[in-house]
């Protein structure tokens, strides 16, 4: 059931890995990159409740509710991944961005839909946990892919051929880096193909299948377009105190996840590699004068293909971090599932926040990068918690016949904080953190703490109680 989401999560995983540093090879500066990552939070605001509140209301008896949305995002998101390190400007991969998060958004929200739909209530936990491990395996691959191709195919610039025509400048995106991608297109496909052949979906029941019919013989036009919105506008309004707790939670916890994404590879160029703001306004001063066709000396040319390294060095480094912290989700992803059943799930959650809190507070200071992977064991503990507990917490108190749109309502509690992220954060960094990317990530750390603090005030249904509860009616809370 939860294998396509190792197709998905892989995709993600370039995104918050390899996206950001594509972005500087292009030329992007430190307070460029939270509004240049704007397609995720406005397409996720945008498309995922929409696709839920629709998935709610459609059936086919070949494809399912739920699989023809996340089978259509799958398609168009390796079409995406193919094109992306093609990218020949920055507005080119800035736009592909948007399509990409678009696809990976309309294959996102039914497949947890999905899962909700097909499991009781005592198995929830279980099914959220086990399409963690998933998201673990992904983005794991994915990160690990980057480190590996660095090592593997990357190729330092000739020394005195930094402008030369046909070699690779410090501005290209890096060879090595189309190899992860391609990776990515194959197995967003086929991971996403094997659980549409291979699981079958629960049709609705009679009532829902008459409502279906009766609505298609119905609606209009312009009625077929703002129902979902409608729909939307009524879940809000009918939403159980539990998700406005979560939202609290959500706004720092995903707030200082977007500054982790962004500023990770950045700060691991300052703290580990001693690449300073002026290092990089000089190597692209250098930069720009090679592409006018100025004459540059052999000591800026020798400058400069050395940051060009340490950059490439950073992003591989960022790869095997990221790919760590994931390999650990995977490891004690189905491993909380006990411990959230005898300790309850919101001490889980509110440990998980409070360890990648610490692994964020300690990254800056740790100048080994082999050091740098055991702040990630702790980022991964966190990672499994927060893509799991919440969703089963939330499935125990939503009603069964508005899973897709609920789903899409706590993504929209993510994309959020995500978007007032993007559109406030380039202003912190640049005019409170000093435009230091260290900063930056001690920032997200002490959002976490605060994440941490008001998860206090979730109150959840607790484990022990769940074997035998029986499922919730359509339309109750």
């Amino acid at each position: 059931m939860n294998v396509g989401f190792f197709g998905i999560q892989f995709s993600f995983g370039l995104q918050q890995t390899a996206v950001n540093p594509i972005f500087s090879f292009l030329g992007a500066h430190h307070e460029e990159l939270p509004l240049l990552n704007l397609a995720g939070p406005v397409t996720g605001l945008l498309i995922q409740p929409l696709i839920g509140a629709i998935s709610d209301k459609t059936w086919s008896p070949r494809w399912g509710r739920r699989k023809p949305f996340f089978l259509i995002g799958a398609i168009l998101a390796s079409l995406c991944l193919l094109a992306f390190p093609f990218s020949p400007e920055l507005w080119f991969a800035v736009g592909l961005l948007w399509i990409l998060d678009a696809a990976n958004n309309t294959a996102m929200e039914p497949y947890r839909a999905f899962v909700g739909d097909k499991l009781p209530d005592k198995q929830l936990t279980y099914g959220f946990q086990m399409q963690s491990l998933f998201v673990g395996a992904g983005i794991t691959l994915a990160n690990f892919s980057l480190f590996l191709f660095q090592d593997w195919f990357s190729v330092p610039a000739i020394e005195g051929d930094l402008c030369s025509t046909g070699v690779e400048t410090v501005t290209a995106i890096p060879k090595w880096v189309y190899y992860s991608f391609f990776l990515g297109a194959i197995a967003s496909v086929t991971t996403i193909l094997w659980s549409v052949l291979k699981t079958p979906e629960i049709p609705p029941s009679d009532e829902e299948l008459a409502f279906i019919r009766e609505r298609k013989k119905d609606s209009s036009f312009f009625k077929s377009a703002f129902e979902p919105i409608v729909e939307i506008i009524h879940a809000v309004g009918d939403m159980p105190k539990l998700m406005w707790n979560l939202s609290a939670v959500y706004l720092f916890q995903w707030y200082a996840l977007f500054v982790y994404w962004q500023f990770i590879t950045p700060m691991l160029r300052t703290s580990l590699y001693g690449i300073s703001n002026s290092d990089t306004t000089k190597f692209e001063g250098i930069m720009e004068a090679c592409q006018a066709g100025a004459a540059i000396s052999p000591e800026d040319m020798s400058f400069a293909q050395n940051v060009q390294l340490l950059s490439e060095q950073a992003l591989a480094q960022t790869g095997l971090m990221n790919g760590t912290y994931n390999m650990v989700t995977m490891v004690v992803a189905l491993a909380l599932v006990p411990l959230a059943r005898k300790f309850s799930s919101k001490f889980v959650y509110i440990l998980s926040l409070f360890l990648t809190g610490l692994a964020l507070l300690s990254m800056p200071y740790i100048k080994d990068p082999y050091l740098l992977l055991l702040p990630m064991v702790l980022f991964g503990i966190g990672w499994a918690a927060m893509m799991g507990i919440p969703y089963a917490m939330v499935s125990k108190v939503i009603p069964e016949a508005r899973r897709g749109v609920y789903m899409g309502i706590v993504n929209m509690m993510i994309v959020i904080p995500m978007l007032i992220q993007t559109v406030s954060f380039g202003f912190i960094i640049k005019n409170l953190l000093d435009n230091n990317a260290v900063n930056a990530i001690l920032f997200g750390a002490v959002f976490f703490f605060i994440a941490a603090l008001l998860a206090m005030r979730l109150k959840v249904v607790p484990e022990k109680d769940l074997g035998d509860a029986p499922p919730i009616a359509p339309g109750g809370h």
